[in-house]
């Protein structure tokens, strides 16, 4: 019997356990970071668990109920949602176990060394920014001033300055700066798809204006695509729709353009100039967003003969997490114990970053901060990315 199917078998609700009937779901976001924060500002050592598909009644007898597959697909991203609305960072792992014939699932929140855990900021506006929850017993309790104060005090004690701790980009010296070429996205898959489409769409349109035969769309379809690719005859309307598709059906070969063949690979290292290592550590990154501007938010796919393929679940675990929003770029990894004097990678795979021609010649802001079970606050700071002409 696995760790976590022990637990949703023989665990009681408790301070370090809670029970949930349903999937939080899309429709269930404000609780589902409410539960978070209060699990991980728990007074207990140790992982805390939230087992979704199963209550107790009156009676103190357990209840299961089957978790839609679909709640494990990552849609909502659950890591990506305590990212970016809770502070510091928190490692959350979901996954189904089987339980009498019913597949329900289990949150395993890690050791929680950092409290208090807080709100970064607004999801609604009953849960603001700066909001801060505990579990105690079975209940999730709103935390007032004097436990954040305790909770602040104890992590204060015997704790690093931040201002002993330097981030950068590596090199012989930690750079602040760091250049990156651009590129030409117009050569993406799906854009030379997209014209080549968009050509023999004009083409066939003319030639059925003026009731001419297909013999120019035939020419221009093997100018296009080769002798070798077979003319199919569709209609200007069956092109269109498969232009529509077109991003959907060039995903992998386009993240395999942006970065295998030309992304850059970015890491960043953390030094601790201070007299004892910083315990637990994390980091956070804002970086604005740009239609010309790709970072990935997983890496890419592997390019084989019948196709593309999923990475091992190692490489996937080990690049960090990443949140795309319409202006910004939301980064967090888990960086572990920092030693003195050392300097230490940041990311366990690179993070990927491809710009267009469009940048050329701009630069982006890139704030950090990190975050540790003993810094004092947050070590925070600004780095730039430079974009070459």
């Amino acid at each position: 019997m696995s760790r976590l199917t022990k637990i949703a078998r023989s665990a009681s609700p408790g301070t370090s356990t809670q029970f949930r009937k349903h999937e939080y779901g899309g429709g269930g976001i404000r609780h589902f970071l409410r539960d978070v924060l209060a699990m991980a500002n728990a007074s207990i050592e140790g992982p805390r668990y939230i087992v979704v598909g199963a209550d107790f009644d009156g009676n103190g007898k357990k209840h299961l109920y089957t978790v839609d597959a679909e709640d494990f697909s990552g849609k909502p991203s659950y890591q990506s949602l305590a990212n970016e609305y809770i502070e510091p960072a928190l490692r959350i792992r979901y996954e189904p176990v089987l339980i009498d014939g019913k597949k329900i699932g289990v949150f395993e929140i890690g050791d929680c060394q950092d409290r208090p855990y807080m709100m970064r900021i607004d999801y609604s506006e009953k849960l603001r920014r700066g909001d801060a929850y505990a579990r105690m017993n079975d209940a999730a309790i709103k935390l007032g001033r004097r436990q954040l104060q305790v909770l602040f005090e104890r992590k204060f004690r015997d704790s690093v300055s931040a201002g002993d701790i330097e981030v950068g980009f590596p090199g012989e010296i930690i750079h602040k700066d760091l250049t990156l070429r651009c590129f030409n996205l117009s050569l993406l898959p799906s854009a030379d798809a997209g014209n080549k489409l968009a050509q023999l769409i004009k083409i066939q349109s003319a030639a059925r204006d003026h009731d001419s035969t297909n013999v120019i769309a035939r020419l221009t379809h093997a100018r296009l695509y080769g002798t070798d690719d077979p003319y199919v005859d569709r209609s200007p309307d069956e092109l269109k729709d498969e232009m529509r598709q077109i991003r959907h059906k060039y995903r992998d070969e386009d993240r395999h353009y942006l970065y295998e063949t030309n992304g850059e690979r970015v890491q960043l290292v953390v030094c601790n100039q201070g007299q004892e290592p910083i315990l637990d550590a994390s980091l956070s990154i804002v970086l604005p967003n740009h239609n010309a501007f790709h970072v990935a938010d997983r890496l890419p796919n592997v390019p084989t003969k019948n196709g593309f393929i999923e990475r091992t679940p190692d490489e996937i675990a080990a690049y960090p997490s990443v949140s795309l929003k319409d202006d910004s770029v939301h980064i967090t990894s888990k960086v572990g114990d920092i030693p003195v004097g050392e300097p230490v990678e940041i990311f366990s795979s690179p993070l990927r970053i491809c710009a267009g021609q469009e940048l050329r010649g701009k630069r982006f802001g890139m704030r950090f901060a990190l975050h540790g079970q003993n810094l004092r606050t947050p070590a925070k700071g600004k780095l730039r990315l430079m974009f070459a002409k």
